[in-house]
């Protein structure tokens, strides 16, 4: 009697055993946050490739995100549709009878889908999802959840893309070419490449949730005088003297830390070579996965995260780009060297588009407030996103400490003035705040 109990707790402890072992063999292996940074990461490496300029890569991140965004909002009932929340944003049809996906899988792999879609060289996108596929399978994913999640993936992002399209950015190529004012005062193409100014018209394209580009309009800048009594003068010499003997070694490692100019180049002889740099709104999109790492954040939150960022940094962009092409304000250099001194260079090149207001304040402030209602406005970091292009990781307290840091170095480098840095932090912490208020309000 005694050896049968013993045979039947032998029998219930291999049956557990055997149980337990099953659970694990089907447990479905978890994608975190660095699944979707990842493809931010590789975003960002194929537009230095491209040389995609400020704005338009700012639209790619935030419509890819958007796109990884509604498969989680689909699936998870804490994050909420973009329905009514942004312009024109349509209703997004879930595959009827898709079954056997993993939705944080399909999120991943629309995102690749998107983002192959809207960059030029789409095929390294395409690229990047083979080697994801591989890595799935790796940590066990199916070959069966695998195709259902691409299946389901390749559906969403379809009907993003003709979200895409509706916001009339593929009109610009038939716009007339822009030309420069030749008024004095009003921009000019600026050395060494002289290149013409981009993106005239990014805001004839439908915001995110601005009601016009021009909702958030700062105030004019300060008027053209080369009157050494003015107050533009006054700003002029300031750049001056800052780009002089008051350029101290730590300004240098500001300036250079936040130059984020994917058009800067350098003298090769009789050779110009593109330098490689990614843009601001790159820079802040790198920013952002670090956040999320460190805080720990699940793979929803940080889609949702991922997602305000990118949507905030477009509408930032067009607010700015507005105001650029309405001003249409010298550059310092220009001023600078026709004016004062006619071998004045800046520490950093001067991008090519008009001065007033600085982008890099606008979308910096904007990105900074987007983080700081995530994290808290006490967030210690360390930024290191552009180690690979030989630039030490800096320390930050805070994002607005960060964006304040962003919006001097423009100064700095020499490539904007005084007003154009204070108001564009104003107008991107009105753009931050706005993003948060239609993002979040209850359907």
């Amino acid at each position: 009697m005694r050896r049968t109990r013993h045979i039947q707790n032998g029998a219930f402890t291999l049956i557990s055993l055997l149980m337990i072992l099953s659970c694990k063999q089907v447990r479905q292996p978890q994608l975190g946050c660095g699944d979707i940074s990842r493809v931010t990461g590789r975003m960002s490496a194929i537009m230095i490739h491209d040389v995609t300029n400020p704005p338009l890569a700012a639209r790619f991140f935030a419509y890819t995100c958007l796109a990884g965004y509604e498969i989680v909002a689909q699936n998870d009932t804490a994050v909420k549709s973009m329905r009514v929340k942004l312009n024109g944003y349509p209703e997004i049809q879930k595959p009827d009878g898709l079954g056997g996906y993993d939705y944080r899988l399909s999120a991943i792999l629309c995102m690749i889908e998107t983002a192959a879609k809207l960059q030029p060289s789409g095929k390294l996108m395409k690229v990047e999802q083979e080697n994801f596929i591989d890595s799935c399978k790796n940590i066990g994913f199916s070959n069966s959840v695998i195709d259902s999640s691409l299946h389901y993936a390749q559906v969403i992002s379809k009907q993003i893309l003709k979200y895409v399209k509706a916001d009339k950015y593929n009109r610009i190529s038939n716009y007339t070419r822009y030309s420069p004012l030749k008024r004095e005062g009003s921009w000019a193409p600026t050395p060494p490449v002289y290149m013409a100014a981009v993106e005239p018209y990014f805001n004839t394209i439908r915001p995110f949730t601005l009601d016009s580009a021009s909702q958030f309009l700062p105030e004019p800048p300060v008027p053209f005088s080369t009157d050494k009594n003015s107050l533009f003068y006054k700003y002029t010499m300031q750049v001056y003297k800052a780009g002089g003997t008051e350029l101290t070694p730590d300004h240098r490692t500001i300036a250079g830390f936040w130059d984020c100019n994917p058009f800067a180049v350098e003298n090769n002889g009789h050779m110009l070579i593109g330098i490689k740099k990614i843009s601001p709104g790159a820079h802040w999109m790198g920013i952002t996965a670090i956040a999320c790492s460190k805080a720990g954040l699940s793979f929803s939150k940080t889609m949702q995260v991922n997602t305000a960022v990118a949507i905030a940094l477009t509408d930032a962009f067009i607010c700015c780009w507005d105001d650029k092409y309405r001003t249409n304000r010298i550059r310092p250099e220009t001023a600078i060297r026709k004016y004062i001194d006619p071998n004045w260079r800046p520490l950093l090149q001067t991008p090519p588009f008009p001065e007033y207001i600085s982008g890099h304040s606008v979308i910096s402030s904007a990105a900074a407030v987007i983080l700081t209602y995530y994290f808290g406005d006490n967030f210690h970091y360390t930024d290191n996103v552009e180690m690979k292009f030989g630039l030490k990781p800096r320390k930050y307290q805070s994002f607005l400490q960060a964006s304040a840091e962003a919006t001097i170095s423009r100064f700095w480098g020499g490539i904007h003035f005084k007003d154009a840095i204070e108001k564009g932090q104003i107008q991107g912490i009105a753009v931050g705040k706005h993003v948060l208020s239609r993002i979040n309000a209850k359907n």
